[in-house]
């Protein structure tokens, strides 16, 4: 499969319905095949920085509907508690990463932990839906960590929720998009 094939997948799926648990579903069948096709990202895209994961766009929908990333962590990188406020599915393209999911807090006070899972390479994941959230993400491995990211909006461009799992205090943050 081409990417440029799988965007068009993705393009019709979400044009097709707003049921994001179809959404999520149907994308997620589309990302594993992409994965088991063999496709490569270009090697631009896939270089970890020093201090943070890097978004790289690989297609962001003209009308903001969608959007498709390469994440990419160094090992041991990992991001603070939030949320997507959309649906989003992510497959690993290299590399492996531990989720630790959290309850979607309904007011103030600590985070309930929910459980962890470590996706490896070739493995897809729904990340989030609007009911189910809040994760943190850590690289698990000696090479740096590679997913490749469907996010149910311009995912670098909406504003989000960071959460401390302490207290459950809210900041909000827009991710922004990273250029090799």
């Amino acid at each position: 499969m081409t990417l440029q094939a799988f965007i068009d997948d993705v393009t019709s799926i979400v044009g097709t319905t707003d049921d994001q648990y179809e959404i999520t579903k149907l994308v997620g069948q589309r990302l594993s095949a992409l994965l088991d096709s063999g496709y490569r990202l270009p090697p631009e895209l896939t270089r970890p920085a020093t201090d943070h994961h890097v978004n790289y766009p690989l297609h962001i929908a003209p009308d903001g509907s969608w959007s498709l990333a390469a994440v990419v962590w160094a090992p041991g990188q990992r991001t603070p508690v939030h949320g997507h406020e959309t649906w989003g599915v992510v497959g690993i393209y290299s590399g492996a990463e531990r989720e630790i999911r959290y309850a979607k807090p309904t007011g103030p006070g600590p985070l309930t932990p929910m459980g962890e899972q470590v996706f490896e390479k070739g493995q897809v994941t729904v990340c989030c839906t609007t009911d189910d959230d809040v994760h943190s993400v850590a690289a698990e491995s000696d090479e740096p960590t590679i997913g490749i990211h469907v996010y149910g909006a311009d995912i670098g461009t909406i504003e989000r929720r960071r959460y401390d799992p302490e207290t459950g205090e809210v900041q909000w943050f827009v991710g922004g998009w990273n250029t090799p």
